[in-house]
């Protein structure tokens, strides 16, 4: 009989508890050319094929070297593969065979846990578009025309996206100051960060078959934590009139560790309120709300900088997911879009350099008396987040940290 509680000590009343059970590959150290799927509970990882195999119910989902198979195999079977776990979890007659397949997490090297097919970035907090907006057009109106319309986004580089850990090198590209007469070629002098919310497409989609606000939940397996990488000044060179390119495709960290949609049910609010009426596709004021209360944390060479709160955001996932597909653009199994830099309303909530200095004017000041308008060289940047669980409980997401690599 399966209790609320896991008969694993280190998964009660902890981020990674029963109401969790975010998914990662791993290795170990004795098998490093072993990958293997693994479900964080507690202190420990544990090896989701093994566990399966222990229960007498093998599954050739879990016994991947990737969550591609899991990911495709669609909601049905995420609900199923979820509720056996929860169960084996926590319950007592399963102790014995499930102990021995518990990896410390420690002890885990964790991978990229799938492999990315395509990826989108959005644009979709208005406090970080309006502050952009006032630190690039003062005097002007901080949004664009279309901002209140649709959200906005472009489509990013698969091949760059990376595990949390992996370090970043600084990028090279042209760069030309206002001042300038002519660009020149070198490292960027204006790296930052962009927190941001991640969302792991499953079940894919017909090419030419739009995918409707109610069928987020259909075809998103879960969230993981963004760190979408910014070289600022070869940025603002280049993306006139196409956009986004070198100085974002270099890097895109994500976490190791993907939150099942189902996990974070309590975390579901309301967006904020809307003074432009969307389009009947956009408008999802009579459904049910896919804003989520998701804390994040963003730490400069381990001092917090910024805690952004992501129910601040404008535009919702879904609304982002049916809007990637509205012209008929195909899901595919691996398709990861982000939600573009969380912003709060207040200086400490910002998620960029560029809005937490406004541009380099105000430097951060850190703990050991020295600042920083943009990153340097062997700087480390993490993110971390938790939503609020059932029954108090919390949801964690780990992190995602990078160091910059000259």
């Amino acid at each position: 009989m399966t209790t609320a509680r896991s008969w694993l000590a280190s998964a009660q009343d902890s981020p990674f508890g029963v109401h969790n059970l975010p998914y990662g590959v791993f290795s170990t150290e004795a098998r490093p050319g072993r990958r293997r799927i693994g479900v964080r509970i507690g202190d420990f990882v544990l090896d989701a094929g093994g566990a399966a195999r222990a229960a007498g119910v093998p599954s050739v989902l879990l016994d991947a070297d990737s969550l591609g198979p899991l990911l495709a195999a669609g909601r049905p079977a995420w609900a199923q593969i979820r509720a056996g776990l929860t169960a084996w979890l926590t319950d007592e007659s399963y102790r014995a065979a499930l102990s021995p397949l518990l990896v410390p997490v420690a002890e885990a090297t964790m991978h990229l846990p799938f492999e990315v097919a395509d990826y989108v970035d959005f644009y979709a907090s208005e406090h970080h578009a309006t502050n952009l907006g006032r630190i690039f057009r003062p005097g002007a109106e901080p949004l664009t025309p279309n901002w209140k319309h649709l959200p906005i986004g472009y489509h990013g580089r698969a091949g760059t996206v990376v595990v949390s850990g992996t370090p970043v090198v600084r990028p090279h590209g042209q760069r030309k100051a206002p001042a300038d007469a002519v660009p020149d070629f070198g490292p960027t002098r204006r790296l930052d960060i962009e927190a941001e919310i991640g969302f792991v497409v499953g079940t894919p989609s017909e090419l030419g078959t739009p995918v409707p606000m109610d069928g987020f939940a259909e075809h998103v397996f879960g969230v993981c934590l963004v760190n979408d990488w910014s070289a600022r000044d070869i940025q603002a060179w280049e993306y006139v009139p196409l956009g986004p390119f070198l100085g974002k495709s270099f890097a895109t960290s994500v976490s190791p560790w993907i939150v099942p949609l189902e996990a974070l049910e309590h975390a579901r609010v309301a967006p904020p309120a809307r003074d432009v009426e969307p389009l009947p596709y956009l408008d999802d004021r009579g459904g049910e709300p896919w804003g989520l209360d998701i804390a994040m944390e963003v730490r400069l060479n381990g001092h917090t900088v910024s805690r952004p709160p992501f129910a601040t955001m404008y535009w919702t996932g879904a609304q982002q997911l049916a809007q990637m597909t509205a012209n008929g653009a195909s899901l595919r199994t691996g398709d990861l879009f982000a939600s573009g830099t969380v912003s709060g309303p207040a200086k400490e909530t910002r998620g960029a350099l560029i809005e937490l200095t406004w541009n380099g004017e105000d430097p951060v000041k850190l703990p050991d008396g020295s600042t920083r308008a943009f990153l340097e060289n062997d700087d480390e940047v993490t993110i971390t987040a938790t939503a609020p669980g059932p029954d108090g409980a919390v949801i964690g997401f780990g992190e995602v940290t990078g160091r910059v690599l000259p």
